[in-house]
């Protein structure tokens, strides 16, 4: 057996695993060598000069992982750009802005002993299973058991460079917030990057003017121990710090990011999460106006949501005269549908908001900013802002562990037979009962194996919480009649 599998953390999307159990340097420099190799060296820029541009997050071990991953690359006969400390989405500006591949040291809400790299090529474009992230793989693994020699190239450049004031103008000039009202929000970091991003973005550190926010910080300090709570805003015990503060300080709100701050969750001033649907079915209100007053024509913008996105945003995108376009679960999906329907935004009930001016990636701040400007533009607290998107009553993500996922999705199928649904299978099992009014609510149902765990994921949406509860507590006790545990 070689000395490391990476099978075994090399995911669809990314790499993620323990460090150094699976994740080290030689595993680092055997990855760095084989992405230039795979997309670097193929991906030169019109200069005819290949490159990559590297970032990490605040972990311990990211400093030495990445250097080790840029000596790979360099010795391909590829510059590297270091951009040092970075979220992820200051990578992807970073990738899009300089036209280079990029890699980004971070295992983002993952907790202290993982460590990991996401990678892209020029213009933040994915890098995962199906676009070469299998081929980087399988030549590190070669490299790693010394069946692969790579031949001689002349060693690549290798310099630093800062890009977080280019970063932050360049989001300040997708979001004016120079003239929003004053608003006081409370920002948790979770003691990564949002806290280095967040001062440099919405404050001065920059060199940027002051905005009329006054912003209380929490958990600023850079520490990839995570101190005081998971960097994970999905979960909800992670939020309560940022929810006892907001109503502690009166703010208008409360912003929430995870490890690599490439997603953002949102509180409104009663302390309450606002599900990423609704944030999703703002902010395309939002592309869709602007896109409009540019002189678009309404039915020629698109928006991108995934299957398990309310059905209130699509209701919301068609009430615009806009194209609501449904696809699977995961980054790769919705990158990929943006820029084929050359859309102007995505969402994804994960809280992971995808911009075409951000080159089709996901930035959790850019989301923010446009949170901020949607309050500070008019007078009415956030809770009313929202409640036009909140229509439905959300199940919100539960898992199930099971002997055999589509065994116990069949039988969820035999369960609905009797009743009148619609049924798709673009990403798991959706069933859809449209319902006539009150005396028959509408509700919808969606099922999705995970691919690397023996795990069912249940979403659950309806008219009413009555509803909503009555679907969910017997689609579960369908589930798992087969369960192993829950």
């Amino acid at each position: 057996m070689p000395p490391h599998n990476l099978s075994d953390f090399v995911k669809a999307y990314d790499v993620r695993g323990l460090v150094p159990e699976q994740l080290d340097v030689d595993v680092a420099w055997a990855l760095g060598a084989a992405f230039a190799e795979v997309v670097t060296s193929r991906e030169a820029p019109h200069d005819g000069r290949p490159g990559c541009v590297i970032g990490h997050d605040m972990r311990a071990t990211s400093p030495e992982l990445s250097q080790a991953f840029g000596k790979g690359v360099s010795s391909r006969g590829v510059d590297v750009t270091s951009i040092g400390l970075a979220s992820t989405d200051g990578l992807y500006f970073a990738s899009g802005h300089l036209d280079l591949a990029g890699a980004m040291f971070t295992a983002s809400h993952n907790p202290a002993a993982y460590n990991g790299i996401k990678l892209c090529r020029p213009g933040a474009r994915p890098v995962g299973q199906d676009s070469g992230l299998a081929d980087v793989r399988d030549l590190a693994q070669a490299i790693l058991d010394g069946t692969t020699e790579l031949g001689h190239e002349d060693e690549g450049a290798t310099t630093e460079r800062d890009v977080l004031a280019d970063y932050a103008a360049f989001l300040r000039g997708l979001v004016d917030l120079s003239a929003i009202r004053p608003l006081t929000v409370v920002v948790d970091a979770g003691n990564g990057m949002g806290g280095h991003t967040v001062p440099a973005v919405l404050g001065t550190q920059a060199g940027m003017p002051s905005l009329p926010l006054t912003v209380v910080p929490l958990y600023f300090e850079l520490d990839g121990t995570f101190p005081n709570h998971e960097a994970n805003p999905l979960e909800p015990a992670n939020l309560r710090d940022l929810q006892a503060a907001v109503v502690e300080h009166g703010a208008d709100l409360g912003l929430a990011f995870d490890g690599d701050a490439d997603r953002c969750f949102v509180i409104d001033e009663h302390g309450d999460a606002v599900s990423p649907s609704a944030i999703t079915a703002l902010i395309a209100t939002r592309e869709v106006a602007r896109e409009v007053a540019s002189g678009t024509p309404a039915g020629d913008v698109s928006i991108v949501h995934n299957v398990i996105t309310s059905a209130q945003v699509p209701e919301v995108i068609a009430e615009l005269g806009a194209r609501a376009v449904r696809t699977r679960v995961g980054h790769s999906f919705i990158k990929g549908e943006m820029a084929r329907a050359n859309a102007v935004f995505g969402g994804e009930h994960s809280a992971h908001y995808y911009f075409r001016d951000f080159w089709f990636a996901d930035t959790g701040m850019l989301a923010a900013m446009h949170v901020l400007g949607a309050l500070g533009e008019q007078s009415e607290p956030l809770s009313e802002v929202m409640g036009d998107y909140t229509a439905y009553s959300a199940s919100g993500e539960i898992n199930s562990t099971v002997d055999d996922a589509a065994a116990s999705t069949a039988l969820v199928r035999d369960w609905a037979s009797d009743r009148e649904v619609e049924v798709d299978e673009l990403d798991g099992l959706t069933l859809t009962h449209p319902g006539d009014g009150e005396g028959d609510p509408m509700w919808w149902l969606n099922l999705r194996a995970s691919n690397t765990e023996p795990l069912l994921r249940l979403n659950v949406e309806a008219a009413d919480a009555d509803t909503m509860a009555a679907i969910r507590d017997d689609v579960l006790s369908v589930v798992r009649g087969t369960a192993r545990g829950n």
